[in-house]
């Protein structure tokens, strides 16, 4: 499982130009699922994400969750974190898991993260969807569970 974190000031997603989930400061997740992942991968992410500590205290220093600063997650299905660019020009998408497989690890890894206190909004699995992003510091980090 990769997620692309982005702390954000605000960040949304649209479906056929109706928004149907965004959030104001909180992280912006890019979630690619994999063949090899389970209900274990899900739950390590869910728990190193929700523990991040990427936002500011007082004295400038990255000392806070997402969870401490009463932010919001906006939850997005990106089968291309998974697209291999080695060979030609036209990327390989072979280790992105199957749609079937996918969208239930990623209904439950929004789960997981709503059962660590966190209000989750999310894109529409599968949709061609328009993501709107203000990334705040910039700020970004890519997580992979096997690695």
């Amino acid at each position: 499982m990769k997620v692309v974190v982005q702390r954000s000031k605000q960040a949304s997603v649209t479906v056929d130009g109706e928004t149907v989930g965004s959030i104001d400061m909180g992280l912006m997740l890019l979630v690619g699922i994999t063949h090899e992942d389970d209900e274990s991968d899900i739950r390590w992410m869910a728990e190193k994400i929700a523990g991040l500590r990427i936002f500011e205290d007082e004295e400038g220093k990255m000392n806070h969750s997402v969870k401490e600063v009463g932010g919001a997650i906006l939850s997005v299905s990106q089968f291309t974190l998974y697209g291999d660019c080695r060979k030609g020009r036209r990327p390989n998408f072979m280790a992105a898991a199957r749609p079937e497989q996918a969208e239930a690890l990623y209904d439950a890894f929004n789960k997981q993260l709503q059962s660590n206190g966190l209000a989750v909004e999310t894109g529409k699995f599968g949709a061609m969807m328009d993501v709107s992003l203000i990334n705040w510091g910039p700020v970004t980090l890519i997580i992979d569970s096997k690695a």
